[in-house]
């Protein structure tokens, strides 16, 4: 059989997703207003996305304006790291990592398109996995890693998954005990995030119209849940 349109450079993450989250009357890599969409149920079109949101901002704009679509991005609550020798597949280590994925990640990449949530034809599916992710080296690449390069990632379990169908479900998001006036240091540290994240995460719910701009603390922006479901936009 001839590989179906798309899966010739296909990522194993990637395609064991579609292979967890397909049915059976689903069709795989189907075209739809020349586009190639990952799975088609009925009349709802599910995109899985394992990298950035930017690279398919263009992609899901335009087909929600048409057709009700859900993405799917994966989540890396555990991650064990596996380095290989070179070019073979001889492994020389395997280690967890200290870090876990959890569900405000998303925010990460949500920057890219945070009004899209607010379109009731949209919708995300979060899932929760453990991953392993295989590093290659090479010399003069990815100086912080000292040349180990990322060069697959691999499917374990699915743990958990969640799906948010608009805004109000992404404020869940928001942790308890937040003041009722806040700033991003004030979610940075109710999330035991970065500021960076904290700074994300805000953006993307005043672009939903969750939280608005309130003032300011000196020099950092109060923010607080919008009583009218619109944020105060610049």
């Amino acid at each position: 059989m001839s590989p179906q349109i798309g899966s010739l450079n296909e990522k194993p993450l990637h395609a064991a997703l579609k292979e967890w989250y397909a049915q059976p009357e689903d069709e795989i890599e189907a075209k739809v207003d020349g586009y190639v969409i990952d799975i088609v149920r009925g009349n709802l079109l599910i995109e899985i996305q394992t990298g950035s949101f930017s690279n398919i901002k263009r992609k899901l704009t335009d087909l929600a304006t048409r057709h009700r679509v859900r993405l799917v991005y994966p989540i890396a609550r555990d991650k064990w790291i596996v380095k290989l020798e070179g070019d073979g597949p001889g492994q020389l280590g395997r280690r967890k990592s200290p870090k876990h994925g959890e569900f405000h990640h998303l925010f990460g990449e949500l920057v890219s398109f945070p009004t899209l949530v607010v379109n009731p034809d949209f919708a995300l599916e979060v899932l929760l996995v453990q991953e392993e992710e295989v590093r290659r080296h090479v010399p003069g690449r990815a100086w912080r890693r000292r040349g180990w390069v990322t060069h697959e990632r691999r499917l374990l379990r699915v743990v958990e998954q969640r799906r948010f169908e608009g805004p109000s479900d992404l404020a869940a998001l928001l942790p308890p005990g937040l003041p009722e006036e806040f700033t991003t240091s004030d979610l940075a540290g109710a999330l035991r995030q970065t500021r960076r994240l904290a700074g994300k995460t805000a953006y993307c719910l005043r672009e939903m119209g969750v939280i608005a701009r309130v003032g300011k603390r000196r020099n950092a922006f109060l923010y607080r849940l919008a009583v009218d479901g619109t944020s105060q936009r610049d």
